[in-house]
């Protein structure tokens, strides 16, 4: 069984967002946990850096677009399979994940969907989660099943509830 990497937003995509997400909107910075927020989001995971939102920080939900970005990175035309998302940032540039390894924001008995990509960008399958408590093990069970398959060039970790992603792996 082979451990993977999640990824983190990239620093220059991060920057874009900052400025204008994916669906062409401004960032909207609020603090986290203060009354009038516009949203409840502590605790929720943050792309940036991999981790959980916590209170009094200064963030944003942005719309992202992961497999446009990959996309014009590698020359593959995803076509239709192209789609935005919501996702938290910090709204102020941040040090990124702590650590580079394990799988974030996992909570037992969440939803999640394994996307896989080709390297055209089409979906090549995917498959449902329901994190167990030993979410490590599972993630790598997961993610071998779909690197098992020689055509998937990267899976996207979604939760079902929101769409969201909350990371990004590529082919080992």
């Amino acid at each position: 069984m082979t451990h993977y990497s999640a990824l983190p937003i990239t620093p220059s995509a991060l920057k874009e967002l900052r400025d204008t997400d994916d669906s062409g909107q401004p960032m909207r910075p609020y603090i986290a946990g203060v009354e009038g927020a516009p949203i409840d989001s502590v605790g929720s995971p943050l792309r940036c850096c991999l981790r959980g939102i916590e209170p009094g920080e200064r963030v944003a939900l942005v719309s992202y677009a992961p497999l446009r970005r990959w996309a014009a990175a590698t020359g593959a035309e995803p076509g239709a399979y192209d789609e935005a998302g919501p996702v938290f940032i910090h709204a102020d540039e941040c040090a990124g994940p702590a650590e580079p390894a394990g799988y974030p924001a996992i909570r037992p008995g969440a939803l999640r969907t394994l996307r896989r990509y080709d390297a055209r960008g089409h979906i090549a399958g995917g498959r449902l989660l329901e994190i167990p408590e030993d979410a490590g093990t599972a993630f790598d069970r997961a993610l071998d099943e779909a690197f098992a398959d020689p055509e998937v060039a990267l899976v996207h970790v979604r939760a079902v509830e929101y769409g969201c992603l909350h990371f990004e792996v590529r082919r080992p």
